[in-house]
């Protein structure tokens, strides 16, 4: 295979001087610990550690060479091939990973796909990655690196005969995005949705709307805003994206007037069936995932490869294969004495509006004879001000879709703890660790449990736990039963 990045490509980028022999580079990376041979290493400062600390490490664990600091190259020309860049900024490492994603979007052909918005961006992200690969190399945002370094450094990594290139940009302030979509320039820009998520940091809902619409700035001439019909911010967001460079709009969603447009959501456990039409064309798909919300972002996929000129009846028969992302929706069955358990996993973040659709998820899992449907929920963080009211509001989505118990961590979910009837409370814990052994003691066959919050409250853990305790340990005890003596 091509070297992902030659050295003359990399001194041409960053106007830097190479040090030393680089070894043939396939990939980059910012972190020692997930670093691979052959990665190229951008020692960039971060907020507690200053790259060039972990310089000689890289190289020692095989990197194809260093990004560091003109100044410091010397420094470790030691320890291998040292790329040192010229610069005046606060971190010269970071401009010069930005010119390098610079690089590899003016060097490739593919087309170019931008997701933003306040819930699904990274499930629709990870939708259009599935559908896309079916039809050609595509390359895509790993996880959720989505700001500041996440977006120039997928740059970076994306091979010069990619087909079709998948782009997260998220924000927490005002005018975060406009500098990531000019690097990214997209020809297709996609809005999941606009909802009170980072409010703290806002004045208003139309602030956030205004701040979201900033994806359409960086639009090649010509390329598609592909916008959210049902939103009640749709006004806004179609005014940024008529006052950018798009050269088309298409809408999604259920409303009359949208352009892919579903005509019928069919909900079950495991799986959506949705009946839709797409610019005209009737089109009946089945998810691979369930919850209402990610069908209609389901839709917003259809939208963008159809943009795209894709193929439209290949991407929906390749949304039946999709799984949800670690943390957002996957369901384990937990082996409980006496039956199963259902555990769902939607630890990734929460905000109001996901945890909303997450309860909506969890009303919709078929319990056993004695089942109760459980959720487990942790503090929503960035709310400000509306954050007690926005907590407390989760009693009307937990009555309204039959919740039977709640389990909540932290002080703000404690808010909502007080809000509901007292059959439906389980246990108020300040931290999530503290729910682990009351939720081993109270599970039964039947239940299902699922478990959101944001990431700081490591909602993550109790699932970690469950799964070692009921998942795991069961398929340990399955092989051990099969294997051969």
């Amino acid at each position: 295979m091509t070297d992902l990045w030659t050295p003359q490509a990399l001194e041409a980028a960053t106007g830097g001087r190479l040090v030393g022999t680089a070894r043939p580079i396939g990939g980059a990376s910012i972190d020692t610990r997930t670093l691979q041979p052959g990665d190229l290493f951008f020692a960039i400062r971060g907020e507690a550690r200053d790259g060039h600390d972990f310089v000689a490490g890289a190289l020692e664990k095989g990197a194809g060479a260093a990004v560091v600091a003109a100044a410091r190259a010397e420094e470790f020309s030691q320890s291998g091939p040292v790329l040192g860049v010229p610069g005046e900024g606060v971190d010269p490492v970071l401009d010069a990973m930005r010119a390098i994603g610079r690089a590899a979007r003016a060097r490739t052909d593919a087309q170019v796909v931008a997701v933003t918005g306040s819930v699904g961006k990274t499930g629709t992200k990870e939708a259009l990655r599935h559908v896309l690969a079916a039809q050609g190399p595509t390359h895509a945002s790993v996880a959720s690196y989505n700001n500041h370094w996440g977006v120039p450094l997928t740059l970076a990594r994306m091979p010069a005969e990619t087909r079709y290139g998948v782009f997260e940009i998220g924000m927490n302030h005002a005018h975060e995005i406009l500098p990531l979509t000019a690097q990214v320039r997209p020809d297709v820009a996609l809005i999941t949705t606009v909802e009170p998520v980072h409010i703290e940091h806002f004045p208003s809902l139309a602030a956030i709307a205004d701040a979201k619409g900033e994806i359409f700035s960086g639009l090649k001439p010509g390329g598609v805003a592909v916008i959210n019909r049902d939103n009640p911010n749709y006004p806004r967001l179609l005014a940024h994206a008529q006052a950018s460079p798009a050269g088309r709009v298409i809408t999604f969603g259920e409303h009359e007037s949208a352009d892919v447009r579903a005509l019928r959501i069919v909900l079950r456990p495991d799986l959506s069936v949705v009946d839709a039409v797409v610019m005209g064309q009737p089109v009946t798909y089945q998810l691979g995932t369930a919850g209402r919300h990610t069908a209609m972002n389901s839709l917003g996929v259809l939208a963008v490869i159809h943009a795209l000129g894709a193929d439209l009846a290949e991407a929906a028969l390749a949304l039946a294969r999709l799984s949800p992302p670690v943390g957002r929706g996957a369901r384990t069955a937990l082996h409980l004495p006496g039956g199963e358990a259902w555990l769902v996993d939607e630890s990734y973040n929460a905000n109001p509006a996901s945890a909303r659709a997450a309860l909506a998820t969890l009303a919709g899992i078929e319990t056993g004879p004695r089942g109760r449907r459980i959720a487990v929920l942790g503090d929503m963080l960035e709310l400000g001000p509306t954050s007690e009211a926005q907590h407390r509001g989760l009693s009307e989505a937990v009555e309204a879709h039959g919740i039977d118990l709640v389990f909540t961590a932290g002080t703000r979910m404690g808010h909502l703890f007080e809000a509901l009837p007292v059959s439906r409370r389980g246990i108020a814990a300040s931290a999530s660790d503290d729910l682990v052994e009351p939720l081993a003691k109270l599970l039964r066959p039947g239940d299902a449990l699922m478990v959101k919050g944001s990431n700081s409250m490591r909602m993550g853990r109790i699932v970690e736990a469950l799964k070692a305790r009921y998942a795991d340990a069961a398929a340990q005890r399955d092989a051990s039963r099969t294997a051969t003596p």
